[in-house]
């Protein structure tokens, strides 16, 4: 191939623009494995590099996406032969690195996770970097001995990409769910996930000072948006419970005291799904291969051509998204 076409973003005089263009091959970087990518998907931090915002990426003209599903067309390490079924996600695909917003890709083979059967190549960007970092939660959670027996399990954002996967996730996998959002009508849509009780972010939030800590109300939380919702979720969790923590949209401050650690054994547990151990990354992969898909409400997704992407970016970045938008490659 010798041209690609992608959602390019370019900066001129520190003015972002962004258009769907057709690429030479060589823009792309000299690793091994070269990918025609068929799908990827919409993350926020996806939308904070097509717009330039927060220092996400480095350097302009660049091409986002941290999701590509697709099908190898070469790999100089033999590691993976053309025609295979691949999915990669994180490291430093999408941030400065061109990424899944583009019909071809050029990744270090380190990267590269073989796509586990029955997944489908569209199935596996509904999960996505999301629905893998809500995974990477959960098997986090369960290293520490929270099971379903050990009591409910609070997601927060919980109609987010990374919150409404681990509500379906924990639910098909046998946990009492309690999912908190912020967003008016989600019920439907929350209960039809596998949530067991609604509860509004509001009142998390009130919950978040002066008092050390609250009365306990949950086993361990999939933690997605950060700031006074994480200090009130660490204050309110069993003893030896334990919060996995992955989001910062409310801020990377925390604010909170030593109490729910040292008087209930509380552990707070950091979820870096962009950059974990490559076995980890095959492992819960292999762990999503095995959840009922088919089971997801027929609203949880919307597939949307890459040419259409620019309103989703929007949409993403005002807080309106919920569930998952996958993205089509023609």
């Amino acid at each position: 191939m010798d041209s690609f076409w992608a959602y390019y973003i370019e900066e001129e005089s520190k003015h972002i623009s962004a258009s769907y263009k057709e690429l030479p091959a060589t823009v792309l970087p000299g690793n091994e494995v070269t990918i025609q990518v068929q799908f990827s998907s919409l993350n926020y931090k996806d939308a904070l590099s097509a717009r330039g915002l927060n220092n996400v990426t480095r350097s302009y003209p660049h091409i986002p996406g941290i999701d590509a599903a697709g099908i190898v067309v070469s790999d100089t390490s033999g590691t993976f032969l053309p025609g295979d079924q691949v999915v990669v996600t994180g490291n430093d695909l999408g941030t400065n690195t061109f990424g899944g917003f583009g019909a071809l890709i050029k990744v270090p083979v380190s990267w590269v996770v073989g796509l586990p059967k029955p997944l489908s190549l569209e199935q596996s960007m509904i999960i996505g970097t999301a629905g893998f970092t809500a995974l990477y939660g959960i098997h986090r959670l369960k290293q520490v001995g929270i099971e379903p027996e050990s009591g409910p399990v609070l997601v927060t954002g919980a109609t987010g990409g990374v919150g409404s996967f681990a509500v379906f996730a924990l639910s098909h996998s046998g946990y009492e769910v309690i999912a908190a959002s912020h967003k008016p009508g989600v019920s439907t849509f929350l209960t039809a996930l596998g949530a067991g009780k609604i509860i509004s972010s509001s009142e998390l939030a009130t919950n978040s000072s002066p008092k050390p800590l609250f009365p306990r109300r949950w086993a361990g939380a999939i933690e997605t948006v950060g700031g006074p919702i994480l200090d009130s979720t660490l204050k309110q969790i069993y003893p030896k419970g334990a919060v996995a923590c992955c989001g910062n949209v409310l801020g990377i401050e925390l604010n909170t005291n030593v109490l729910p650690f040292i008087l209930r054994g509380v552990s707070l547990l950091g979820i870096d799904s962009a950059f974990c151990d490559w076995t980890i990354r095959k492992d819960i992969w292999k762990v999503a291969s095995e959840l009922p898909l088919h089971k997801l409400p027929e609203n949880y997704y919307r597939e949307v051509s890459i040419q259409d992407i620019d309103l989703e970016i929007d949409s993403i970045l005002e807080g309106n998204q919920k569930g998952r938008v996958v993205i089509r490659h023609p």
